[in-house]
């Protein structure tokens, strides 16, 4: 019995003490840690390494040979704020941004987090994270213009994710997120460009509206067409269908209308030729009675016309004759005569205008004053009175000395 008891007690001494060591030397990760058993050698990815990596599970150290060290795997917020970093183009750009680094959980990316950092506090690993950070922010600036940057912060997040990851991942850090927040210059490019690409906006709007508002009338105005094109196409089916009927009524009626009309034309037709015939009769009637009233006198009365006429010409004819036989007489009579013809033919002329010379009808006008003897009752004086008074009218009217003729006459007869 004392044995038992013996061996019972040595028992739960060996246990506590059991236990006591495998507390003292049983160590379990975090989800959000990882332990570091340093001290023992092992392969990790193709080479020796002196420490083993246990993360979210339980190990235990080895005494005397191990030492523990843990790596916190939380999330580190880092603020990034770049000022004066030049874009491509020459612009000073002020970024600010936030980026959420950490420590990676996996290897052989945690080997490399282990070699650098552990046993640092976490401002120097924020701090190299930054400064790293930093840097590669300011050689994608230069790689982009000040509109890229502006326009798409994805892309340009994007382009400074990958720039930075390579190097966060050579130094052991994993960059789970970067967000650009915001982007200034102290020259005033970026707000000239937000002014510009807001004028193009409004010009696009505008534009939009425009084109809405022409695109709304000609829509209305397509409307208004064919609901008009609808309504004369109505008028117009309605206007067949009447044209139709009205066609239909008027093939109805056209044989009886033909025959109306024919029968109309025929009657016509023999009004006017009796109304001919009866015209013709009457026609014949007055031509008749014209030749009997008119012609036949005016036939009289031309042949009467006409025998006087022909005994007019032929006394015409006969005196021109008997006047151009005298003439011709005349004509020898002044050949032969010689100078004296001319008196001759004067005084012939003259006297029959005597009566005309000595008449009263005329004006009185006395050039010369020729006084006579008295006639004593004696019949030669009154001649001789009358030949002296007759030849002074007719010197003083037409200057033809009828006393001077005679003497040349005489003295022509004697010679």
């Amino acid at each position: 019995m004392p044995v038992i008891v013996v061996l019972g007690l040595a028992a739960v001494i060996v246990f506590f003490t059991l236990s006591t060591i495998v507390k003292k030397l049983l160590y379990v990760s975090a989800p959000n840690e990882a332990l570091i058993f340093s001290g023992r050698v092992r392969q990790v990815a193709n080479r020796e390494v002196g420490y083993r990596v246990v993360r979210g599970g339980r190990a235990l150290r080895v005494p005397l040979f191990e030492l523990i060290d843990s790596v916190d795997l939380t999330n580190i917020a880092i603020d990034i704020e770049v000022k004066g970093a030049y874009s491509k183009g020459g612009i000073p750009l002020n970024v600010h941004g936030v980026a959420n680094v950490k420590l990676p959980g996996e290897e052989p990316l945690l080997n490399n987090a282990i070699e650098r950092f552990l046993g640092q506090p976490r401002q120097a690993l924020m701090r190299i994270a930054k400064e790293t950070l930093e840097g590669n922010l300011r050689g994608v600036l230069a790689q982009l213009t000040p509109e890229e940057v502006n326009q798409d912060k994805a892309r340009f997040a994007h382009t400074l994710l990958e720039e930075a990851e390579h190097d966060l991942n050579r130094m052991g850090l994993v960059l789970d997120t970067l967000k650009i927040q915001n982007i200034t210059d102290e020259v005033g490019y970026l707000n000239s460009i937000g002014r510009i690409q807001g004028a193009r906006v409004r010009m696009d709007a505008a534009i939009a509206e425009a084109k809405a508002a022409a695109d709304a009338q000609v829509q209305q105005a397509t409307n208004w067409a064919a609901s008009e094109i609808a309504k004369v196409d109505a008028d117009l089916a309605i206007a067949r269908q009447e044209t139709d009927k009205r066609i239909a009524d008027a093939t109805t009626r056209r044989a009886a209308m033909i025959a109306e009309s024919q029968g109309q034309v025929q009657a016509q037709v023999a009004q006017v030729t009796a109304e001919i015939q009866r015209q013709k009769a009457r026609a014949l009637q007055v031509q008749r009675q014209l030749e009997a009233d008119v012609v036949q006198v005016a036939e009289a009365d031309r042949r009467a016309r006409e025998e006087e006429a022909r005994g007019f010409a032929a006394r015409l004819i006969e005196r021109g004759k008997a006047e151009a036989a005298a003439l011709k007489s005349v004509f020898e009579a002044y050949t032969v005569a010689g100078e004296g013809a001319r008196e001759v033919l004067a005084l012939q002329q003259v006297i029959p205008l005597l009566n005309q010379v000595a008449g009263a009808g005329q004006k009185l006008q006395v050039d010369k004053v020729t006084v006579l003897p008295a006639a004593n009752g004696e019949a030669g004086g009154s001649f001789a009175k009358a030949a002296i008074s007759a030849s002074e009218q007719i010197r003083a009217a037409i200057g033809v000395d009828l006393s001077a003729i005679a003497k040349r006459l005489e003295s022509a007869g004697k010679s």
